[in-house]
């Protein structure tokens, strides 16, 4: 099953990406597409994380508001579900379009309706599926009852239950959720659009029009929470509407070489298929990189790559889930040792010192071996704007980060040994991170890198607001006093 999820994925990326980019030219040439754009990207993030170490589970999360006018993601992690036992987790991405309306309502109230249709003792697996189709149902049903009559909006769902025996994912729309087993693609939700057969022959049937791959020519997916604007069609329940908010559920059972499930809006896959974020997720746990800053590395990532949407991730770690290995940790030094030298030769080379994308593009024409699988290149963009071009570059991968919970703890590269810890230099530090908070959430010190906007750091060296720290001097006396060599030290 894993070679055949591998083989569809590889067939079908190429006409999913070909999909994706023609939407996004015909969001380009309509005539509101240019006003939901911004000049620049906001690319302030807030990680945020947590374990469920009795049953080996743990998270990390992360939103970016990217190119987009507005965010309009918001997203949910329960660790716990009250009155079920221990194992059970819930995590959600609501994508809203037309308003946050109904994102933030499926955010706060979604896992309420899942709790009350459960019950006590949910049947696994029959019986949780049927449960969560209901509580999508139950939802949408309240919130239609509060939302104003004739605004419009909507918003895609993505939801992952976890069991001690099932992994279940729920969804409506276009978010996609991937599972790795054992080192590969296992299994990936479908996305619901109009042109699906099944969907497809459900919007003819409620008396809907498909155009431009779009229903009624304007609506990009065929299930989502809201957009009650389509669900108008006389004498259809609720699941047969134009547009529906049933939700495609699936039932996994787990496994011990189920290693994470990574949880997406649509803005990371238009930039990245499901095996190259697999990948790419798979190389920095090896790093032992915490979850969350995994998260907000991968949509810098995607950043970097061109995607113009807002972009949520929750990365779900399972105990099967890769292990530090000093081995890679040896090779991530290494290459980013290496791509400071390069960049430094490239920057030393002519009268004035190129600009980031010269740099970046002069980089990707060469062999650099290492680099991160699914990332490559764009995961180190970041990190060539941190300091002057004339500067001496320091490496710092994504391996550091604090020895305990306080903001200002020591740094020292995660399972690491004593001896690589001895030969590793402590890097210096820039604080400026833009949008990164310090009480309460992941501190300042460790985004030196990638979190640093390139665009951001490239504007502030312009202007010359931003310069990198300088090491100190050592101080030293100017008038020494000869000691005398008869004097005794007692």
């Amino acid at each position: 099953m894993a070679a055949l999820a591998r083989l569809l994925e590889r067939l079908l990326w190429p006409a999913r990406k070909q999909e994706r980019v023609e939407e996004a030219e015909e969001r380009r040439s309509s005539p509101d597409g240019p006003q939901s754009l911004l000049d620049a990207p906001r690319c302030a993030q807030r990680p945020h994380g947590g374990a469920a170490a009795s049953w080996g589970l743990s998270f990390g999360a992360s939103a970016v508001q990217g190119w987009r006018a507005h965010m309009e993601d918001a997203h949910c992690a329960w660790l716990e579900l009250p009155g079920l036992g221990p194992g059970w987790a819930f995590f959600a991405i609501l994508d809203g379009h037309g308003g946050t309306r109904a994102a933030l309502f499926g955010a706060r109230h979604l896992p309420g309706y899942v709790l009350e249709a459960l019950g006590p003792a949910p049947g696994e697996p029959e019986g949780v599926c049927e449960a969560l189709r209901r509580a999508f149902l139950s939802a949408d049903a309240r919130l239609r009852a509060l939302w104003p009559r004739g605004e419009p909006g909507g918003s895609t769902a993505l939801a992952l239950l976890v069991s001690p025996h099932f992994l279940y994912l729920a969804h409506c729309g276009d978010s996609r959720a991937v599972l790795s087993r054992a080192g590969a693609v296992a299994f990936i939700t479908e996305d619901h659009r109009p042109l699906h057969p099944r969907e497809r022959d459900r919007i003819h049937d409620a008396g809907g029009t498909i155009s431009r791959r779009r229903l009624e020519g304007s609506l990009a997916v065929s299930r989502a929470l809201g957009d009650f604007a389509y669900k108008e069609a006389p004498g259809r329940p609720p699941e047969l509407q134009l547009v529906s908010a049933e939700p495609e559920v699936t039932a996994l059972a787990r496994r011990a070489e189920d290693e994470f499930m990574l949880l997406a809006s649509d803005g990371v896959w238009d930039a990245m298929s499901g095996s190259a974020l697999a990948g790419l997720v798979a190389s920095r746990l090896c790093l032992g990189l915490a979850p969350q800053l995994l998260c907000a590395q991968l949509l810098d990532t995607c950043l970097c790559k061109g995607s113009l949407d807002n972009m949520t991730c929750i990365l779900v770690c399972f105990p099967g889930a890769p292990r530090p290995c000093e081995e890679a940790i040896r090779k991530e030094l290494v290459l980013d040792a290496a791509l400071g030298r390069r960049v430094a030769e490239l920057c030393a080379f002519g009268q004035e010192p190129p600009s980031l994308n010269t740099v970046f593009r002069t980089l990707a024409s060469e062999d650099i071996p290492d680099l991160p699988p699914g990332g490559g290149l764009h995961c180190k963009w970041g990190r060539m704007g941190l300091r002057s071009p004339l500067a001496p570059i320091q490496a710092l991968p994504w391996t550091w980060r604090p020895d305990s919970c306080h903001p200002l703890g020591t740094l020292c590269p995660a399972g690491a040994s004593m001896e690589l810890r001895k030969k590793t230099p402590l890097p210096l530090l820039c604080r400026l991170a833009e949008g990164r908070e310090t009480n309460g959430g992941t501190p300042e010190c460790l985004f030196p890198f990638l979190l640093l906007p390139s665009h951001k750091t490239e504007s502030l060296m312009r202007e010359g607001k931003f310069h990198p720290p300088a090491r100190p001097k050592k101080k030293t006396q100017k008038n020494p006093k000869p000691q005398n060599p008869k004097t005794k030290c007692l």
